[in-house]
């Protein structure tokens, strides 16, 4: 399964974009872009059809919106303030009839009807005192893959590999994690834009024996009061639409429903829909 991903600078006298290409979800997502739109598109299209990728996913600036439903995509989500508080828009085009089709759609807008009726709780209680909360470093890393390996059969990012968690530390993404004893139990990361200053919260994985203490929760938490200190107050998270859990823990603690990404990548045995959740943390206490 070739599940490495890759970023593409593309360069000439009338665009410079950047790519990322994602074989393993079949997917290209175009990142950043200045200069002309068109011609933008014209060289994401045609990418993604030597790799013969289904999706394109367009990160739109909130000026290009019309020009982008012209050129034929959809906006499927928002994230508020992502470009430095500007707004981006997912804007996705597909080229396979199977990846524009849905059998799920439906039930996973009552998920989100159901979920956005609770009462935002944003209060966090300490689990027993056997769990201990760590920050994550390099010297973890293979309990954490272990820990992603247990929990997802299949992942969009190679999180089953050591090295692959070590590079990511390298390169800023923070982990919290909970300790059983001995063995981490729970975990989730930050994956942070220092440019435009946002981060994404993701890799959320809990041992379904350890789900009963809200042990997610509090590492989000944790993971925002980290942000806010390095002066990132866009957070946003990308949930499984499926997960009644994951989607009510994003609503209980303040993040705003903002969309659903359709077949956007490989979780558990298949292609699955996201809730895009998003948070101005400016806003909190």
């Amino acid at each position: 399964m070739n599940h490495t991903a890759s970023v593409k600078t593309i360069k000439n006298e009338n665009i410079v974009a950047e790519f990322y290409l994602d074989p393993f979800n079949k997917r290209l997502r175009v990142d950043d872009y200045a200069g002309s739109l068109a011609e933008t598109v014209n060289e994401a299209e045609k990418a993604a059809k030597d790799f013969q990728f289904e999706k394109l996913i367009f990160r739109g600036r909130a000026e290009n919106y019309i020009d982008l439903l012209s050129l034929g995509y959809q906006c499927e989500a928002v994230i508020d303030g992502y470009f430095r508080g500007s707004d981006q828009y997912f804007f996705c085009k597909y080229f396979t009839d199977e990846r524009r089709t849905s059998g799920q759609w439906i039930s996973e807008d009552s998920i989100v009807k159901n979920v956005t009726a609770l009462e935002k709780n944003p209060d966090v209680s300490m689990p027993p005192s056997e769990y201990t909360l760590i920050k994550i470093t390099e010297q973890e890393a293979e309990k954490l893959a272990e820990l992603y390996r247990q929990v997802f059969k299949i992942y969009p990012t190679p999180l089953h590999d050591p090295s692959y968690i070590k590079k990511t530390i390298r390169e800023g993404t923070i982990y919290y994690a909970f300790l059983y004893k001995e063995d981490l139990v729970s975990a989730a990361s930050a994956e942070i834009n220092l440019f435009y200053k946002n981060a994404e919260l993701t890799d959320c994985a809990t041992l379904s024996s350890h789900r009963k203490h809200g042990l997610m929760k509090i590492l989000l938490e944790r993971l925002e009061k980290e942000l806010m200190s390095q002066g990132i107050f866009c957070a946003y998270s990308i949930a499984r639409a499926l997960s009644f859990g994951m989607n009510a823990v994003l609503h209980q603690l303040g993040y705003s429903y903002r969309g659903r990404l359709l077949n956007n990548c490989y979780i558990f045995d298949k292609l699955e829909n996201m809730n895009v959740w998003v948070k101005n943390l400016a806003y909190s206490d």
